[in-house]
């Protein structure tokens, strides 16, 4: 056996033994905090609204007026942020394109020169600049990453960015009206639905972060519950002074 092959077996192989979280959250945290949205407002709708001592048919009716307000709302933000968003990034990629195809050697030495910045020999950034130069399309790429920070191929959708945003707050929304659909005459029944949604709200929020599910849970019921008892408090006062 040769002093390579040797070399070869005695040396372990490298293995991975952690894994990263997705820093950017993916689909996980819109809908979690949207749903977190619409449970915590309507709650506190609620809430408020059973401090005035109504009835519970007024509490449904004012429910559903403050998940559809809310839903709409929230859906019609999303579409024009996004759609903003993605209106601007494609007129600079508009710009990025006419620039490749104008003045090549210019965009060339402004790739390589990136390079350079970073730390690649100065002849070996302008030829991986020229490799990477070849297909236009892909320096489109290249050139949209390094200096707008966007993947052109993976631009975010307006249409599902707002029904995706309806969706997720109509549900946390719908939560504290549930036990008045079901027969309840009360408020407590609606509190613990409500509760529940806010910490397991929480604790999914923990997948995106660093903290501890039980940590996040314990901090969304505690501010979904704040906001729940200021709102009955005032509803109370208000109602007291109106009748």
């Amino acid at each position: 056996m040769t002093a390579t092959a040797i070399e070869a077996v005695g040396t372990p192989q490298h293995v991975s033994h952690h894994e990263h979280r997705d820093v950017s959250g993916g689909w996980l945290r819109p809908a979690v905090f949207g749903a977190m949205d619409g449970l915590v407002s309507n709650l506190a709708l609620i809430t408020g609204v059973a401090g005035g001592a109504v009835s519970p048919r007024m509490i449904v009716i004012t429910g559903f007026a403050g998940l559809a307000a809310g839903a709409f709302s929230m859906a019609a933000g999303e579409y024009t942020s996004v759609a903003s968003q993605r209106e601007l990034v494609e007129a600079e990629l508009a710009l990025e394109r006419l620039e490749l195809s104008r003045n090549p050697e210019d965009e060339l030495r402004e790739l390589a020169s990136l390079y350079v910045s970073r730390g690649v020999e100065p002849e070996l950034a302008r030829e991986v600049a020229r490799q990477m130069s070849v297909d236009p399309e892909q320096a489109l790429e290249i050139h949209a990453r390094e200096e707008l920070g966007v993947d052109p191929t993976d631009l975010p959708s307006p249409l599902v960015a707002a029904v995706s945003s309806f969706v997720s707050f109509g549900f946390g929304a719908v939560l504290p009206v549930l036990p008045y659909l079901l027969g309840s005459t009360v408020l407590w029944p609606a509190l613990i639905v409500a509760f529940v949604g806010l910490f397991a709200c929480g604790a999914a929020v923990s997948k995106v972060t660093a903290r501890s599910w039980w940590f996040s849970g314990l901090r969304q019921l505690l501010l979904g519950g704040a906001a729940a008892g200021v709102t009955f408090v005032l509803g109370a006062l208000f109602g007291t002074a109106l009748g």
